[in-house]
C-alpha cells in the first residue's frame, strides 16, 4: 500500500512557512546530505529551516549526485542490498570497520573522486559547509587538509553511535546530540566536538488529548486502546513482520506500522491480517501524536523525533550494525530500552506504556531538547553570520573550547565504500572481514555476482 492509497497519508497539515525569498547578500551556507534512507535527509532539512530562519542563505546537496559516473546510485543501491540481502555480512563488515581502520586504494579513489564536484558546489561566497552524511564528511576533512577548501567544514552526526567514518581528519568541528555520541567520536579522534542536542521538526510535541483523539480519528486509529508505532526506516528493512505479529499477540498494544517506501511489505502485512498499515507517511508529527510508544529498529531520526513528541521508545529486533549500536547507546543514555529478548516485550512494553520506565524515558527524551545552543546556531558562529546575536555569541564560546581539542589523523574506511567495494567485485576487505573459510568466500562471491548483475 502506498501513500497515494491511504488518505490519512496525503492529508498533511499546512507546511510550516518558509523564510521567503532569501537576501541575495546574505550569508551562504552548503549542506550536503545523502538520499541514502531518509534520516540524512531529514536532519539536513530540518537544519536548512533554521538556518534560512536565522537569515543565511543555504544550498543543499545530495552527496551522491556529487559522486561520478553514477556511483552514488549503486552506493546506495550496494548498501540497501547489503542489509536485505545479506545482513549478516553487513555485520561483520560493519564490526570490522567500527573503530578507525585503514582505507584501501577503493576507499581513497572513492572519495577523491567526488572533490571536484563538491568544490564547484562551494562558490567562493560560502562561510561554511556542513556535512549530514559521513562520506561527504571524509572528502570535506580531505579537502581542508590539503588547503583545497578555505571555510570551516562541520559534520552533525546523525546516528547516536559513532562509526568511524562518521570521524574525518580535517572536518573542524563534530555535532552531536547527546554527550555519549559526543564521547564517541572524541574516542574516535574527532576535532571540535560540541553537543548541540537533536534536530527534529519543531511539530514533534506532546500531544494534549485532545490533539491524540483528532489524530486518532484521522487515522482511522481506535480510540481506547494503547498504540504502538512500529517503524523501520524509509526502506522498510529487517523482520518488521514478526515484530508486528509479536506485538499484536502480546496483547499490550495494537501496532500501528509505517513501511516507507516498501510497498511489498505493506501488501504483506496487509494478507497477514495487520490492520493498521501505512507506506510513507507525509505527516509523521501527527502519527506520533496518536501513538503511545515507539517501537523500532535502527536508533536514527525517527528515535529523537519521538522522543520530541514525548513517546517513550523501544529498540527491538534491531538490524545489524548501526541499528545495535545505536540501540546500545540510546540504552546507556537511558532515552530508549532495548528488548533483546521476545520474552521481554510484553513486560517492557507495559512499563513504557503504564509503568515508572515510561515516564522516566519521556523525561529524559524531552530534555534533550532543552539544549542552550542548537546545531544551528553553532553552524552560525563557525560561519560568522547574523543569527540572533546571543546564541551565535554563546555558541562562538563553545566552539572555540571545543576546538582547543587536537585531532588525531587517520583516515577510516566506511561501511558505505564498502558497500561500493562490493559494488564495483572488490572482495579482499570483505573476504579479511568474513574470514577465509570456503563457506564464508563462496558466499562473498555469489553476493559480488549478485551486485554486478
Amino acid at each position: 500500500m502506498s501513500s497515494r492509497d491511504n488518505p490519512a497519508d496525503v492529508r498533511a497539515l499546512p507546511p510550516l512557512p518558509d523564510a521567503g525569498p532569501q537576501d541575495p547578500a546574505s550569508p551562504r551556507i552548503v549542506v550536503i546530505s545523502a538520499s541514502v534512507g531518509a534520516g540524512h535527509d531529514g536532519a539536513a532539512s530540518e537544519l536548512t529551516r533554521r538556518l534560512e530562519s536565522d537569515g543565511f542563505r543555504v544550498e543543499r546537496h545530495d552527496f551522491l549526485d556529487l559522486l561520478p559516473a553514477r556511483l552514488g546510485q549503486l552506493l546506495s543501491w550496494g548498501y540497501h542490498r547489503l542489509l536485505t540481502w545479506a545482513p549478516a555480512g553487513y555485520q561483520r563488515i560493519y564490526a570490522a570497520t567500527e573503530h578507525g581502520a585503514r582505507p584501501g586504494p577503493l576507499a581513497r579513489a572513492l572519495f577523491r573522486s567526488a572533490e571536484r564536484r563538491t568544490l564547484r558546489a562551494i562558490t567562493p561566497d560560502t562561510r561554511a559547509v556542513v556535512s549530514t552524511y559521513p562520506g561527504a564528511s571524509q572528502v570535506l576533512g580531505a579537502l581542508r587538509l590539503r588547503g583545497r577548501l578555505a571555510v570551516p567544514a562541520i559534520t552533525y552526526l546523525t546516528d547516536f553511535s559513532v562509526h568511524a567514518l562518521w570521524v574525518a581528519p580535517g572536518v573542524d568541528t563534530h555535532l552531536a546530540a547527546h554527550p555519549i555520541p559526543a564521547g564517541q567520536a572524541r574516542a574516535q579522534g574527532a576535532a571540535g566536538t560540541v553537543v548541540t542536542g537533536p534536530l527534529a521538526g519543531t511539530r514533534f510535541a506532546p500531544a494534549t488529548t485532545a490533539e491524540r483523539n483528532a489524530a486518532r480519528a484521522r487515522f482511522g486509529l481506535p480510540l481506547g486502546t494503547p498504540l504502538a508505532l512500529l517503524v523501520a526506516g524509509s526502506w522498510g528493512v529487517g523482520p518488521v513482520e514478526q515484530v508486528a505479529a509479536e506485538i499484536r499477540d502480546s496483547g499490550v498494544a495494537v501496532p500501528v506500522v509505517v513501511c516507507g517506501r516498501n510497498h511489498a511489505l505493506a501488501g504483506r502485512l496487509h494478507k497477514a491480517g495487520v490492520e493498521h498499515v501505512y507506506g510513507w507517511v507525509e505527516d509523521m508529527p501527527a502519527l506520533m501524536s496518536a501513538a503511545d510508544v515507539l517501537v523500532q529498529n535502527a536508533g536514527g531520526l525517527t528515535s529523537l523525533e519521538a522522543f520530541a513528541a514525548g513517546l517513550p521508545v523501544a529498540s527491538y529486533r534491531c538490524i545489524p550494525g548501526h541499528g545495535q549500536t545505536n540501540a546500545a547507546a540510546l540504552q546507556e543514555a537511558g532515552l530508549a530500552t532495548w528488548i533483546r529478548e521476545p520474552a521481554n516485550l510484553a513486560p517492557v512494553l507495559t512499563d513504557l506504556l503504564h509503568g515508572p520506565l515510561g515516564h522516566q524515558q519521556r523525561t529524559r527524551g524531552l530534555e534533550l531538547f532543552r539544549q542552550s545552543d542548537g546545531p544551528a546556531q553553532t553552524v552560525a558562529a563557525a560561519a560568522g553570520g547574523n543569527g540572533a546575536s546571543s546564541q551565535v555569541a554563546a555558541g562562538r564560546r563553545r566552539l572555540r573550547a571545543a576546538t582547543r581539542r587536537p585531532a588525531r589523523l587517520g583516515l577510516p574506511v566506511a561501511t558505505a565504500a564498502m558497500a561500493t567495494t562490493v559494488a564495483l567485485g572488490i572482495g579482499a576487505p570483505l573476504a579479511k572481514a568474513y574470514g577465509d573459510s570456503p563457506v564464508h568466500l563462496a558466499t562473498l562471491a555469489h553476493f559480488i555476482e549478485g551486485v554486478r548483475r
